[in-house]
């Protein structure tokens, strides 16, 4: 299939990404002067085109969750590819004041919820255009790295990961082999997680689930941990099957793991958007969805062995708060919360110490050890977890 040409003679360009026929009428009343309105199937599409035909692109519109793949993910991805920095406009369903703080804060020119109103749009989008060169200096080009990990933290980090890689070589292949004779699919996979100060980075794990572990979500959302613990035993009523209004627009789950030229869903979303007051964490006791040597990894906690390469290349450290799915993060934005990113993130922490295979460990627990270790992150009480996470790692609960 040939590549779709948007232009060829120059003229500016609003790119409107992941809205396929989603709001398509309302944009077609927009008065955008003499810019032409091109609509992209999703941000990587509308990236490589950017680059490749050398688009005049003066403005993005994205229908996309602030912490979804072509929300914050979409402006880190153009700012790597060092495309022209341009006004970048987010069309949402949840918001919060937090959020739209951390938007600002990571280079979104404006937020819009729905529902949308034409005269809005037109008015931002035609007034940020016009006035680019005098107001892009004020836009902040990252998200501020709330909490330095330190030399000897860092140094800590590459030498013990190095050392660990290197010896577990041999473990590796072992496990390799062990996931391929169990079940068909890729032996690794990454994923989107937010880390500290809410970046957004590749996520490394050896897989422990079936492929098709996304499509059994559904039938197993009353066995959620984190609700039974918070007394919520009602099932909620079931949900016909079909994307969520945010993915419906892709055609697929935002939220995918992505390993061989493979993709599947982590986690069905609907589930994270039913109610305000749902869980913010997903987890099943004896979960089925589960492979043999899934269970033997995890339980011994081989599958995050992979993230060794996270915090080798500075994404993670050993010892933080563990980073979270975007549809997780951004349940955690309020004030109450929020704290747990100002700490680095890290493979093990203070909650798998304290509570890991002592019990069950309702959601409120587990944040507040969360905030707890921000607060009082330091080297030496890094050293003092490490030292206390292998006995939490010969845990006889299946979690």
């Amino acid at each position: 299939m040939s590549e779709k040409i948007y232009a060829t003679h120059g003229a500016p360009i609003i790119a409107l990404v992941g809205f396929e026929n989603t709001f398509s009428n309302m944009f077609a009343d927009c008065n955008f002067g003499n810019k032409e309105v091109a609509h992209f199937e999703n941000g990587m599409k509308m990236a490589s085109a950017w680059a490749d035909q050398n688009l005049n692109i003066v403005a993005i519109i994205s229908y996309s969750e602030i912490m979804a793949p072509a929300g914050l993910a979409l402006v880190e991805t153009l700012k790597k590819k060092e495309l022209p920095l341009v006004p970048f406009f987010l069309v949402v369903n949840y918001f919060n004041p937090n959020l739209r703080k951390l938007a600002l804060s990571s280079g979104v020119s404006d937020v819009f919820r729905i529902p949308l109103k034409t005269t809005r749009i037109e008015k931002r989008v035609n007034f940020l255009i016009d006035n680019w060169d005098q107001l892009k200096d004020n836009i902040k080009s990252e998200v501020r790295q709330l909490k330095n990990i330190g030399f000897a933290k860092r140094a800590f980090d590459v030498f013990f990961a190095g050392i660990a890689l290197f010896m577990f070589s041999p473990l590796f292949l072992i496990i390799y082999i062990l996931i391929k004779l169990e079940s068909k699919g890729p032996v690794f996979y990454y994923s989107l997680r937010a880390g500290t100060g809410f970046k957004v980075f590749k996520f490394y794990k050896f897989r422990s689930m079936f492929v098709n572990a996304d499509q059994r979500i559904k039938d197993l959302k009353h066995l959620n941990q984190y609700d039974i613990d918070a007394g919520n035993k009602e099932v909620k009523e079931t949900i016909k099957e079909s994307h969520c209004s945010q993915c419906a627009t892709e055609g697929k789950c935002q939220y995918p793991l992505y390993a061989d030229n493979i993709q599947w869903c982590e986690k069905d979303f609907k589930y994270s958007k039913m109610a305000s007051s749902g869980s913010a964490f997903f987890k099943i006791k004896n979960d089925p969805r589960i492979t043999k040597v899934g269970n033997f990894i995890r339980n011994t906690s081989i599958d995050e062995l992979p993230q060794l390469w996270n915090v080798i290349i500075g994404d993670m450290s050993i010892v933080g708060n563990r980073p979270l799915p975007l549809y997780e993060a951004e349940k955690l934005t309020t004030d109450k919360y929020v704290l747990r990113f100002a700490a680095p993130a890290g493979i093990t922490g203070l909650w798998q110490v304290e509570k890991r295979g002592k019990g069950d460990m309702s959601e409120e627990e587990r944040l507040m050890l969360d905030n707890t270790y921000a607060k009082n992150q330091s080297f030496v009480n890094d050293i003092k977890l490490i030292l206390k996470t292998i006995p939490a790692l010969l845990q006889k609960e299946n979690v």
